[in-house]
């Protein structure tokens, strides 16, 4: 009786050792793998600050998007027109916190291969679809549902581009766009009309950002 009582009660402190630290964990404020993408990511935007070229956006424009993705907990994310990348990391960098994946088009093949590298040194290409394609045609075909959008390529194509996307686009999504703060850009002039027109988006254009991102929510179907 006495060795099966000392059999038992070596076995609840088996058990005991092997719960605890399970249950330690469960009250970590932020989760070990997210530390690290943390850190990585801004090591790596902190490297590339000064060099951004080929049309990417500004760092206050990311934090934009950050910001916008975090807010609404969007989770899948389309992203027309990729460049090198750095829209692309402020964008997954948010998906990685809500659990969503960001689909992004470039058309060029030099940047497109460049911008997957950025990924990889980022450590975001888990989150990232990136695809070499002409976004003209590639829009069209992608079945969607969509909660953010964010617009950064031919503006003279920006009107049939949400044209394309806003069936996919889920009541409470969003739709961007970039570089909407000259209405005498061709094309620009009559996609801000053609925004203004819709009764079921709300727009605003954020003009904290010197290029100017509208921001369009989905308010319903039509």
């Amino acid at each position: 009786m006495k060795h099966k009582f000392k059999f038992n009660f070596l076995f609840f402190l088996l058990c005991l050792f092997l719960w605890l630290p399970a249950v330690a964990s469960g009250f970590s404020p932020e989760p070990e793998e997210d530390q690290s993408i943390d850190e990585k990511v801004k090591d790596f935007l902190e490297s590339h600050r000064y060099q951004w070229r080929y049309m990417n956006v500004s760092e206050a424009d990311g934090k934009i998007l950050y910001d916008l993705i975090i807010k609404h907990n969007y989770k899948k994310a389309l992203e027309i027109g990729t460049s090198t990348g750095h829209s692309a990391t402020w964008i997954a960098w948010a998906l990685s916190k809500t659990g969503g994946k960001l689909i992004t088009i470039e058309i060029n093949e030099r940047r497109y291969k460049q911008a997957l590298e950025n990924f990889e040194e980022a450590g975001l290409s888990d989150f990232i679809d990136a695809r070499l394609a002409d976004a003209h045609k590639l829009v069209q075909e992608l079945r969607g549902p969509f909660d953010f959008v964010f617009c950064d390529a031919d503006k003279y194509w920006y009107e049939n581009y949400l044209i394309a996307v806003l069936p996919k686009l889920e009541v409470g999504g969003c739709f961007t766009a970039h570089n909407v703060s000259g209405r005498r850009q061709r094309g620009i002039r009559d996609f801000l009309d053609y925004l203004e027109s819709l009764p079921n988006l709300e727009t605003t254009i954020d003009r904290s950002s010197w290029s100017g991102i509208s921001i369009s929510y989905k308010r319903s179907d039509k």
